[in-house]
């Protein structure tokens, strides 16, 4: 298994920021490397909702279902997901910063693979770190110049 986490700060409250990242539709907003998502389940956000994203790699379209796995508003999020044999786990974690006017934001994902995609981790990983860091940066332009 390898992990990569990446953190920022953001000047919007945790609640704000939560609310956005949690709308699973607005994934392709925010997130680099998918190109559309759309929620598969009904009712509420939960753990166990369900949507069904693009993703855009090595110039290919490909689809992978994601699951709720924690959901504690406006603090934890995390969603998993399996794609051609490698699992993903990724976690947003939310505290306020700045009394409560800003939020520290960190981004984890950790990568395993089946015992055929194994050793592909240590690439996934160090991919997903770049993504990390230009999703983290699109996230905070975004809160910080509607603000």
């Amino acid at each position: 298994m390898q992990r990569v986490e990446r953190r920022i700060v953001i000047g919007a409250p945790p609640a704000e920021v939560f609310a956005y990242l949690s709308d699973l539709e607005k994934l392709s907003e925010w997130q680099t490397g998918i190109t559309d998502a759309r929620r598969t389940s009904e009712g509420e956000m939960r753990v166990g909702a369900t949507a069904l994203v693009t993703r855009e790699l090595m110039g290919q379209q490909m689809q992978a279902p994601l699951t709720v796995t924690e959901y504690e508003p406006p603090r934890r999020m995390a969603i998993g997901s399996e794609m051609s044999g490698v699992k993903v786990h990724a976690t947003l974690d939310l505290t306020p910063a700045d009394g409560d006017e800003a939020t520290d934001l960190s981004f984890a994902m950790e990568i395993r693979g089946s015992m055929l995609t194994s050793f592909m981790e240590p690439m996934i990983a160090s991919a997903a770190g770049g993504d990390i860091e230009a999703t983290l940066a699109r996230l905070k332009s975004r809160f910080e110049s509607a603000g």
